[in-house]
């Protein structure tokens, strides 16, 4: 990885950055890597849905976060939430980049958690492009893909901004075009946490492969009747509500 040469004068702040959700149209587990991580081929849709993040530029060098309806925290890096995704891509970046700058983010979660829809992985991928403008630098593209990618398999996705068709391990992403629709989103109290449904021993791991062409060929209206989602019958177990 190189080092990023800054390309324009910082910014004091950027406000109001989104970072939608999304829906799987389909989802499909297709086997399994060495290493454990599993392959999957699915239809990701961004959805108006977001949540919200506020930038502001510390002169220090140091990186904090806060929720922007809660209390500003200590700024010392110990009291930081070590696992938090957007704590995780501005270190990663300002590590890439090798810049001096630092930054305050403040954060409104809207997305709820555990229920399938990116959230985290949403917040970091906005992280790594706002910073980008907040700290006037720039990496290569295949670069902040690979960041991206070591922050979680659904976070290159939300980098790419659009509905995709994705394989992999999540880092396999062809654009799609998406008919309109609405859906009703339902999320019960509780939730399950992914490494729970992909280290449950009924998970289906060996659905035939699809391919986009396949996908692409059913009627308009029936796109999202396409395939079935695999992790469904595992959350299920998990969480009965």
């Amino acid at each position: 990885m190189t080092r990023c040469p800054v390309h324009m004068r910082p910014l004091k702040a950027l406000y109001d950055v989104p970072a939608p959700a999304k829906l799987n149209v389909f989802l499909h587990i297709t086997g399994r890597r060495p290493d454990g991580y599993h392959l999957l081929q699915s239809v990701f849709m961004l959805i108006d849905w977001c949540d919200t993040l506020h930038f502001e530029l510390r002169l220090d060098g140091q990186i904090s976060r806060s929720d922007l309806d809660g209390p500003e925290p200590d700024s010392s890096s110990e009291t930081l939430p070590t696992d938090d995704l957007t704590v995780r891509a501005a270190r990663a970046l300002q590590s890439a980049c090798g810049t001096p700058l630092g930054v305050h983010i403040s954060l409104r979660k809207n997305i709820p958690s555990q229920a399938g829809m990116g959230g985290g992985s949403s917040d970091a991928a906005s992280c790594l492009l706002a910073l980008q403008r907040l700290w006037g630098v720039r990496l290569a593209r295949q670069d902040l893909q690979a960041i991206a990618l070591s922050l979680g398999a659904d976070v290159p996705f939300f980098l790419a901004g659009s509905h995709a068709w994705v394989e992999g391990i999540g880092e396999k992403i062809t654009p799609l075009r998406l008919p309109p629709a609405s859906f009703v989103v339902v999320k019960p109290p509780a939730g399950v946490s992914t490494p729970d449904i992909f280290t449950a021993p009924s998970l289906k791991r060996d659905t035939k492969t699809a391919t986009i062409q396949g996908f692409a060929a059913y009627a308009e209206g029936q796109k999202f009747e396409f395939g079935r989602n695999d992790l469904q019958p595992v959350a299920q177990q998990l969480c009965p509500q």
